[in-house]
């Protein structure tokens, strides 16, 4: 690419990947929220460019049962010297947007931005790799060949805690700033080969919408594991998932039911507010691997069906199935907004 001078659109979109980088200096980075039984609202670590913040005393303490190392933010290196980058960051794009110009200097600040974010993860990966492997082997809790490394990202199970470990404000702000850059480039690319014609007057608000859409990313259930997971209300071990529910925050968090009462009642407490809820799932009683949206289940009750906190009440994804399956069982079509009438 020459060094030609950046349209007015593309030197918008550095000016405002530059301001977002400046927002990052006071948002948390990353999260990494832990669900057991014992803790129905969760634990979350949060790490922020400078520190480290959330449950981390109550984490802290669970961890020396374990045999892993306490966490302060003092311990690493990574707090003291990340703000600097991000300043660096932030400033080289509010230069490249007012006083450099040039397409020369954007791809140099795009191709930094990546190897950064490349030697982030990777450094991220030894720090969870160190601090699931080096343990003591003293540690009142001792599980052979057990390691404690939480997820780079996703889900994972740890013993009897379930960890999920994302990008908090600040890194969907640092994935949008790198979309905002590559965007940049092409329009750039395109604009000096006169292969296309323009056809977004602005596309700032297209790269922000951008941020706003892979910040709201849906997150699908999880399969519920026979003896291993725990229903969230009743904190029984799930045995028998056929009957079994799922509600997903807006975060991300699952909550797991081995029941659809379960599932009604934890409503009823709001622990999870209703704006706060992405979706409610029920498994489909015909295929246990799968989930259907509580909201478009065929329900149908019957005391022979002896589901494990008494609802009795199987889900299905068509009406055929549901009378397919049903057809010699006695009992009853019901629903949804009978039994949950906040839903209606």
């Amino acid at each position: 690419m020459k060094s030609r001078e950046l349209t007015g659109i593309n030197r918008k979109i550095v000016l405002v990947c530059g301001l977002a980088l400046i927002v990052v200096l006071f948002v948390p980075l990353w999260q990494i929220e832990l669900a057991a039984p014992q803790y129905p609202e969760g634990l979350v670590l949060k790490m922020y460019p400078n520190k480290l913040a959330g449950n981390v005393d109550i984490i802290n303490g669970l961890n020396h049962y374990i045999g892993m190392k306490t966490l302060h933010t003092e311990d690493f290196l990574e707090f003291t010297v990340l703000p600097y980058i991000i300043t660096f960051f932030a400033v080289f794009s509010l230069a490249v947007a007012i006083f450099l110009r040039t397409a020369k200097w954007l791809l140099s600040l795009f191709t930094l931005f990546v190897i950064f974010g490349i030697v982030a993860m990777a450094d991220f990966w030894r720090w969870e790799y160190q601090y699931g492997h080096d343990l003591d082997p003293n540690a009142a809790i001792n599980v052979p060949g057990m390691s404690y490394q939480p997820p780079l990202i996703g889900y994972k199970q740890l013993l009897n805690f379930g960890a999920y470990s994302i990008p908090d404000i600040g890194g969907w702000i640092f994935i949008g700033v790198g979309i905002g850059l590559l965007t940049a480039i092409i329009l750039q690319f395109k604009h000096q080969k006169n292969t296309a014609v323009m056809k977004w007057k602005t596309p700032a608000p297209l790269f922000l919408s951008l941020i706003l859409l892979m910040a709201s990313c849906s997150v699908e259930p999880k399969p519920i594991k026979v003896g291993k997971d725990a229903c969230v209300f009743c904190k029984m071990g799930v045995m028998d998932k056929r009957f079994g529910a799922e509600l997903i925050s807006k975060k991300g968090k699952i909550y797991k039911f081995d029941d659809l009462h379960c599932l009604m009642e934890f409503s009823k407490e709001a622990t999870v507010k209703n704006v706060d809820i992405q979706g409610m799932y029920l498994v489909d009683y015909e295929n246990p691997h799968g989930f259907i949206d509580l909201q478009k289940a065929f329900l149908f009750k019957s005391e022979a069906l002896r589901s494990p906190m008494g609802s009795n009440i199987a889900a299905f994804l068509t009406e055929e199935q549901l009378k397919a399956t049903t057809q010699s069982i006695e009992g009853r079509v019901v629903q949804l907004n009978s039994l949950m009438p906040t839903l209606k």
